[in-house]
């Protein structure tokens, strides 16, 4: 049941990071998202069927068995077309910069959310607010990482010199095996830690 909760708040919480790629690019003259339909609520545009539904079921079955409580999953990408920005350079930085800032504030109003309800930390509602401050605080967190395709590439390709942007968009094709590897390897566990820490200062409470 605990699998399940975090499946599907991890799955909302990819959801609006999406839509807030997708909005910010709206604002910066670029539409696609809005006509491809990705800027919803609806789960089903946003779903990869391997990101979405295979790797976290496998992930959620092998942890019922090892205890181990890892899931890893991704939503589609939400489509861009550059050229329609109004200045591809800064809007990319803008629209990278979004879907972790939407993951940031989600963790703060639930943090205040939170704290203005008084609920049990046994309860199952402080459960789902908890877990729901920390996935988003992660997802914030990993994604500003600068490793292609994650957020943070982008932030930083638009502060680097156009060589040097060009060079490390040409790591995008290993770019999610090199973010498991990182996982896997327990490379990522301090940053881990740091938010899970954070959410338990953040709600009082800690899992």
């Amino acid at each position: 049941m605990t699998l399940l909760m975090i499946f599907i708040i991890l799955i909302f919480s990819i959801i609006l990071h999406e839509c807030a790629h997708g909005l910010v690019a709206e604002r910066c003259g670029d539409p696609t998202a809005r006509q491809a339909g990705r800027i919803t609520l609806n789960p089903i545009p946003h779903l990869d069927p391997i990101g979405s539904i295979l790797l976290p079921g496998i992930m959620i079955l092998m942890s019922l068995f090892t205890g181990s409580g890892f899931i890893f999953g991704w939503a589609k990408p939400v489509p861009i077309n550059p050229y329609n920005l109004n200045d591809p350079k800064r809007d990319m930085m803008w629209i990278g910069l979004a879907g972790p800032a939407a993951n940031f504030a989600v963790a703060l109003f639930l943090t205040l959310v939170f704290r203005l309800l008084v609920i049990s930390a046994s309860s199952l509602g402080a459960k789902i607010l908890f877990y729901g401050v920390a996935l988003n605080l992660i997802l914030g967190f990993i994604n500003l990482i600068p490793i292609p395709p994650l957020d943070g590439s982008r932030i930083l390709s638009g502060l680097l010199p156009e060589q040097y942007a060009y060079k490390l968009s040409r790591i995008e094709p290993f770019g999610f095996m090199i973010i498991l590897i990182l996982l896997i390897s327990g490379l990522l566990s301090p940053i881990l830690m740091l938010v899970l820490r954070l959410s338990s200062l953040l709600t009082g409470m800690s899992l």
